[in-house]
């Protein structure tokens, strides 16, 4: 479960998003983030049973405002990468903790370019197969329909005519599925979210088959 003294910090932190509140209330921020800290330690520990987990990262409460016009310097979320262990496995896992907008994505976020590629690769030569993947019912009764951004137009290489170009011109490949606040502070919530990653081994599974292999399906890691 995720501490409703959490979201109490993150509903705080988003009224008065400024340096002198935060030093007064450091103390519930460090608090909050060790509360995170082993609800995530517990989380790998049941993913680990169906999964390699090789770490996980929360993210920074500290805004980068240098690009931003919203100069407002601490973030009112909490955001948890939990990352595969490599090479052999790939794509990861994200957990987004924040009052009336929490949600986990697997998959893919703009892989980078050689991994795209062959991705796209792998769809042209069978389009179906992966259309097949990611249609799951198993994945799709509890995450929906793949998300991600996409190009506007066909990638270079291939034909604006092909039948997946849709799948082609994808530039990440995920699933996200969104939490009430309520889910977060039940007392099964962890287990539920590793049930909820573990129905989507199969594409994950499948991923990290087309990108450790050739065209031809040899394996490539040593």
């Amino acid at each position: 479960m995720i501490d409703s003294k959490v979201f109490k910090f993150l509903n705080d932190i988003k009224s008065n998003n400024n340096r002198e509140w935060f030093n007064t209330n450091k103390q519930r921020y460090k608090w909050s983030l060790e509360q995170i800290k082993k609800s995530i330690v517990k989380l790998v520990e049941l993913m680990n049973s169906h999964d390699k987990i090789e770490n996980f990262k929360i993210f920074r409460i500290y805004r980068d405002v240098r690009f931003s016009k919203n100069k407002t310097p601490y973030k009112n979320n909490f955001g948890i990468s939990l990352v595969r262990e490599k090479p052999k496995l790939r794509g990861g896992y994200y957990f987004h903790i924040e009052p009336s907008n929490s949600f986990s994505a697997v998959g893919f976020w703009q892989p980078e370019k050689d991994d795209l590629f062959r991705i796209r690769k792998e769809i042209d030569l069978d389009g179906k197969e992966f259309s097949d993947v990611i249609s799951s019912k198993l994945i799709t009764k509890k995450w929906g329909n793949l998300i991600g951004d996409s190009l506007k137009s066909n990638p270079r290489g291939f034909s604006k005519d092909h039948k997946y170009i849709s799948l082609l011109r994808r530039k990440s490949f995920l699933f996200k599925k969104d939490y009430a606040d309520e889910e977060l502070v039940s007392k099964d919530f962890i287990d539920k979210l590793n049930q909820d990653f573990l129905v989507t081994r199969i594409f994950l599974d499948y991923m990290s088959n087309v990108l450790t292999t050739d065209l031809n399906g040899i394996y490539l890691i040593k």
